[in-house]
């Protein structure tokens, strides 16, 4: 069984069982639980049910593990010809989330 859910305005597919990587939920407590009731779709073993945005009834039940940072991303711009060269990096803030259950 796995959904598609929209969360902070992106899509996962979520199964349960599994751990999920969301960007930045400040507002949950790491050992809370947490609920997505903004779910498009439910396949139940070959049954599928789409929203019209969203499953009536369907709600994806979660568990806030931790806070973790992803990989550093390097950002180079360069001008050709100007010596012009500037180098940043940047490490994206995620919420780790265990997926308990799918209501569907």
């Amino acid at each position: 069984m796995y959904a598609i859910v929209e969360i902070l305005g992106q899509q996962f597919k979520v199964q349960a069982g599994k751990k999920l990587y969301v960007h930045r939920m400040e507002e949950a407590e790491i050992g809370s639980q947490v609920e997505f009731d903004k779910v498009l779709l439910v396949d139940n073993d070959g049954s599928i049910a789409v929203g019209a945005p969203c499953v009536e009834g369907a709600k994806v039940v979660c568990d806030v593990v931790g806070r973790v940072r992803g990989e550093k991303v390097i950002v180079f711009h360069k001008k050709r010809r100007k010596g012009y060269r500037k180098r940043t990096g940047h490490r994206q803030n995620f919420t780790e989330l265990l997926i308990k259950e799918i209501v569907a």
